[in-house]
């Protein structure tokens, strides 16, 4: 049975002012947050990788991501896979008009017969820190259901305001996720709008750990989704949601409390700072040059 992460890259294609977000490069050495996240993940014990993208961008992503992972993992015995998010893959119609995709419980549902054990889900273009990678590997192998918080003034952006989950807690344990937009980083911490929000509250960035029988509660929710749309061309199935429908209904969701520093490219004015970032994690020996030497050479 495989540790397996999997990597959202569906959206990997929309445009982002100038360029693709996630294709920005942010290592000394031209790496993209994806590269970082892959490393992270194999230097926790991660042992296969699954990146679900769309059919019409599989060509140019194993051109500029696949097929150099692969190169990378294949000596390391770690497999990659992927998944294939469709609008079609949908037990019925697709609504007419409809051209926005399922949403990020979708996007896991393809994943379906590529995973035979418990899993973690990231994003794409989010730099999560080995920390996290770390405890996620070992909430897996302990069978829990988790998901990796970070402080809120580790996930804030200087150049404009950003929306965060902000976690409600019990004991280390999810209460509920208030999906707060507008949040401003401020002198004093934070605020959304006239909210004045505590600068160390621990905010999901979407790093989940699954048990695989969560890929029963997606398949069995999935239905009663599409017939209570409220919007057919718009409402997404989304991880978030699940999970509080699960809270809910009595399952207990750790959090897995990280103090890295979340970085992401929200704003085109954000690559500097995150690029500087990454190259002091370099020089501070974070990192090695060139980014899998360290796990080459095991």
């Amino acid at each position: 049975m495989k540790t397996t992460l999997v990597i959202l890259a569906a959206g990997i294609g929309s445009r982002f002012g100038g360029g693709v977000k996630q294709l920005t490069p942010v290592g000394p050495g031209g790496e993209l947050i994806i590269d970082y996240s892959v490393h992270d993940a194999i230097a926790a014990g991660f042992d296969r990788i699954v990146f679900i993208i769309r059919r019409d961008i599989e060509a140019d992503f194993r051109e500029i991501i696949g097929d150099r992972i692969e190169a990378v993992c294949r000596p390391l015995g770690v497999e990659i896979r992927y998944a294939f998010q469709e609008l079609t893959a949908i037990p019925g119609t697709v609504p007419e008009g409809r051209t926005k995709p399922w949403g990020t419980g979708h996007a896991v549902l393809c994943c379906n017969g590529l995973l035979d054990g418990p899993f973690a889900v990231i994003n794409a273009d989010d730099y999560y820190g080995r920390e996290g990678f770390r405890m996620a590997a070992q909430a897996l192998a302990e069978g829990r259901f988790a998901l990796v918080g970070y402080v809120l003034e580790n996930t804030l952006s200087e150049n404009g305001a950003v929306t965060r989950g902000i976690c409600s807690l019990r004991d280390g344990d999810l209460v509920g996720i208030d999906e707060t937009r507008g949040i401003e980083k401020t002198p004093e911490g934070a605020r959304a709008g006239d909210r004045i929000l505590d600068p160390k509250a621990v905010v999901s960035m979407n790093f989940w750990c699954f048990p695989l029988s969560f890929l029963d509660t997606l398949r069995e929710g999935f239905p009663a989704f599409l017939c209570g749309m409220t919007d057919p061309l718009k409402d997404e199935y989304l991880l978030p949601v699940i999970a509080d429908a699960e809270l809910r209904a009595g399952t207990r969701i750790a959090v897995l409390a990280s103090s890295d520093r979340w970085f992401g490219i929200t704003y085109w004015e954000d690559s500097a700072a995150v690029a500087e970032s990454f190259a002091a994690l370099h020089r501070d020996g974070v990192y090695a040059d060139p980014l899998f030497g360290d796990l080459c050479a095991r």
